[in-house]
């Protein structure tokens, strides 16, 4: 007999998945990387991406003369670059945010958008924006997203065991409670113009992203965002309940809110930057795991990139779709999320 040629079907399903986990990560980061590149190009101004490029390595002592206009380089470093790095560096947080809050609650259905944090968030941002503190954003988006989630997981847990729909009814009258207070914030003290630009940026806008604030996103997501994607082996123990995860050494009671606590920073954070933006935490998780599967170690760092891919894409459309009018990004990810949101109910109706 002649033997059968080495190939997929003789690894084992172990070595197997780290292959598919291992491409899908190459796949994924050479699409963001083409992805960020090829979002500066586009808008009214016809800019290349090799134009791009000397943008940038001009920028960073590569070039020592810089071929591109002044009037160029300024698009591309001063308006554009940021804002796409700044989508990507949202897009990555808020699939992080997702996955792990999923895991902790064992809730397919959670997000910082359903859970009320994103809506906590805001209330403690704008009460920032109305008194004047803008450089206190990110604190008072932080405090509002942690007494948001304390809230909902209170509000769920006092009606028995914390449940998939119990969690998403407590986290829709959070969510309710929180856009309220906000709008009476808003209507109490918002005059002329401000009006207007809270609105804008309630919806979910990085229209005015600038390098301090792809900094601040940047320096979160390493922060934050890079132990909870560090955590995935822990999250791997929520999965079976809290007592399978006590039989493997995990103290689940301190591990989950310091997770908790970690997602509700980095929510702050994201939402202090890009206003309220919803389902990225729901909908790229869940695209993902249908990939992948759903071993947290895998999941997390493929949901970021996928995360920060779909950001980029989703906020290339909101500011070019309508030129010269440009659209909240917040928008075109509801127009996305919820149809994709009503498939998840659907095929997690027997859990809710």
């Amino acid at each position: 007999m002649v033997a059968a040629p080495l190939g997929l079907s003789a690894l084992t399903p172990a070595a197997l998945r780290r292959l598919k986990f291992q491409a899908g990560l190459a796949g994924l980061a050479l699409a963001l990387g083409v992805s960020l590149i090829v979002a500066v190009t586009i808008g009214p101004a016809d800019i290349s991406p090799g134009e791009v490029w000397a943008v940038i390595a001009h920028k960073l002592g590569l070039l020592a003369e810089n071929p591109v206009s002044r009037l160029r380089e300024g698009i591309v470093w001063e308006l554009r670059l940021p804002r796409v790095l700044a989508a990507a560096a949202v897009g990555a947080g808020l699939a992080i945010c997702g996955a792990v809050m999923q895991a902790l609650t064992r809730n397919p259905l959670a997000d910082p958008y359903l859970l009320g944090l994103s809506s906590g968030a805001s209330v403690g941002a704008v009460s920032m924006m109305l008194i004047g503190a803008t450089l206190l954003l990110p604190i008072g988006a932080f405090i509002g997203a942690l007494v948001a989630m304390g809230l909902t997981l209170g509000l769920a847990r006092s009606l028995g065991a914390i449940t998939a729909s119990r969690a998403i009814l407590a986290g829709l009258a959070v969510s309710a409670l929180a856009s309220a207070l906000t709008s009476f914030l808003i209507f109490w003290t918002a005059t002329g113009d401000s009006y207007r630009e809270i609105l804008s940026w309630l919806m979910g806008s990085l229209a005015g992203a600038r390098w301090s604030d792809t900094g601040l996103a940047l320096v979160a997501l390493a922060a934050v965002g890079a132990p909870l994607i560090a955590s995935g082996r822990i999250l791997d123990g929520f999965v079976f309940g809290d007592t399978a995860a006590r039989a493997l050494g995990i103290d689940v009671e301190k591990t989950r809110w310091i997770m908790l606590g970690g997602t509700a920073l980095l929510t702050g954070v994201l939402v202090a930057i890009s206003g309220a933006i919803g389902f990225v935490g729901l909908i790229l998780p869940h695209a993902v795991r249908l990939v992948a599967g759903g071993r947290h170690r895998h999941l997390l760092p493929l949901a970021a990139l996928a995360g920060a891919v779909f950001m980029v894409w989703t906020d290339t459309a909101a500011r070019t779709l309508f030129d010269p009018r440009e659209l909240p990004v917040g928008i075109v990810t509801a127009m996305i999320g919820a149809p994709a949101f009503f498939l998840i109910l659907l095929r997690n109706r027997r859990a809710t």
